[in-house]
C-alpha cells in the first residue's frame, strides 16, 4: 500500500477520498467493464471486437458495444476503426487504462483472498 495515513482525522480529507472513490466507481460500474480491460491487458496487443465477445463470456453484443463506448468515453479504452470491407475495429487500453493495472491486480488478489476465506469459514461450520 502507499503511504496514504488512512487514520486521518481531517472531514475534509476524508470527503475527497469518498469522492475520489465514488467518481472511481462510477467509471468501472457495468457488469463486464472489469471483465473487458482484464481482457485487453490479459491480450497484451489489441482485440478486435469478435475476440472480445468471445473472451468476455455471457455479454450480449448490445451490452458490450455500450460497455466498450462508457470505457472509450472515460478514456480508458481506444477504439480503432480500420477503412475496409468489412470493418475491422480495435480495442487498446489507453495509457489511463494501464495505470489501472496494479488497482486491478489488487481486486483480484482480494478476490482470492475472499475465497479462501469463505472455504476456511465453510470447512470450520
Amino acid at each position: 500500500m502507499g503511504d496514504r495515513d488512512w487514520r486521518c482525522e481531517d472531514p475534509n480529507q476524508q470527503l475527497i477520498w469518498a469522492t475520489a472513490t465514488s467518481e472511481t466507481l462510477r467509471v468501472l460500474e457495468g457488469k463486464w467493464k472489469i471483465v473487458i480491460i482484464c481482457q485487453l491487458f490479459a491480450a497484451k496487443a489489441p482485440l478486435r471486437f469478435s475476440e472480445l465477445e468471445r473472451r468476455v463470456e455471457g455479454v450480449n453484443q448490445k451490452m458490450l458495444i455500450q460497455q466498450l463506448r462508457q470505457l472509450e468515453k472515460d478514456g480508458i479504452v481506444t477504439r480503432r476503426v480500420y477503412p475496409q470491407v468489412p470493418p475491422k475495429v480495435e480495442y487498446t487500453l489507453t495509457e489511463m487504462g494501464v495505470a489501472l493495472g496494479p488497482s486491478i491486480e489488487a481486486l483480484i488478489d482480494w478476490a482470492f483472498m475472499r475465497r479462501a476465506a469463505l472455504d476456511h469459514q465453510t470447512e470450520n461450520t
